[in-house]
């Protein structure tokens, strides 16, 4: 972590509030509202060969998460993409990670802050797999979190928003802690939900199974993965799953734009063998980013 340039301190530019700006200049008030109160919704979506991957989809999901949040965000859905391709092309990016975000700002310090006017900042910044490609080769090994992921009574589960993602840093934290390389949500229901940023997979007798996303986010990258294993013949069920089926299981792989496809070897008790059709959709999943054209 040494050599890593803090984020506030990068060279370039990046796109906020409808221009873009100096990247160190980018800068909101210590009492603003999404920091104190979790008003703020993101995208992280990444770019291969100059092409921002699922642009228009992940856009659509970011208005979706304001709107879930009572924030209008004051531009067009079109307006943010060419956004998003303008703060990838200035700093010169053509496979990294691009971060759009929209949040509350400093007119008002309470739980009402119906005045508050909603900011949106669009940065990019290489980034390689979130998961190094030693770990992911052999299957990474991920810890079961000690937090649930909450009923959609009780959150707006599906927005992609920051308040949802502070139990995700307390569990990952405490995953890395113990040397493992993530952590598994189990839901409020005590199935199988999630790991900390990115969706779960599971293979048995040639067929894969994942939860049910009734309250967490259908990742845009789990439909891709579902849509090309349907292509392939093979058969998705999406359905909820008890933590001891766990071991009934031979392969397990986890999907998010950061995560991409990254095979599983273990959750806590339970053991995986990363195998032939992992393998098949990381690398289908890595030819659709880049625009392969191959044979089903």
């Amino acid at each position: 972590m040494a050599d890593v340039i803090p984020f506030d301190q990068r060279d370039g530019s990046l796109w906020y509030d409808g221009k873009l700006v100096p990247w160190g200049s980018a800068q909101t008030h210590v009492l603003t509202h999404g920091l104190h109160y979790g008003s703020c919704v993101f995208e992280g979506q990444r770019i291969y060969n100059g092409r921002i991957y699922k642009l228009k989809e992940h856009t659509e999901r970011l208005f979706k998460s304001a709107e879930l949040l009572g924030m209008k965000i004051p531009f067009t859905p079109d307006e943010i993409n060419q956004a998003c391709i303008e703060a990838a092309a200035v700093q010169g990016i053509k496979d990294g990670y691009l971060r759009p975000v929209a949040f509350r700002g400093s007119e008002m310090m309470a739980i009402s802050a119906q005045s508050t006017r909603i900011h949106v900042a669009i940065a990019c910044w290489p980034w390689p797999s979130y998961f190094s490609p030693a770990e992911k080769l052999k299957g990474i090994r991920l810890d079961i979190a000690r937090y649930k992921r909450p009923s959609p009574e009780t959150e707006p589960v599906h927005a992609k928003a920051a308040g949802l993602y502070m139990i995700c840093t307390v569990c990952k934290h405490e995953a890395e802690a113990k040397g493992y390389a993530d952590a598994m949500f189990l839901d409020y229901r005590g199935y199988v939900a999630e790991a900390t940023g990115a969706n779960v997979f599971f293979v048995k007798d040639g067929a894969i199974h994942t939860p049910i996303a009734d309250c967490f986010l259908n990742g845009l990258t789990r439909q891709s993965v579902i849509a090309i294993a349907k292509a392939r013949g093979v058969a998705v069920i999406e359905r909820h799953i008890k933590p001891e089926e766990m071991s009934d299981f031979t392969e397990c792989f986890l999907t998010g734009s950061a995560a991409e496809v990254t095979p599983v070897s273990e959750i806590g008790p339970y053991r995986f063998t990363p195998g032939k059709l992992t393998e098949t959709l990381m690398n289908a999943y890595a030819d659709e980013v880049r625009g392969v054209t191959v044979n089903a």
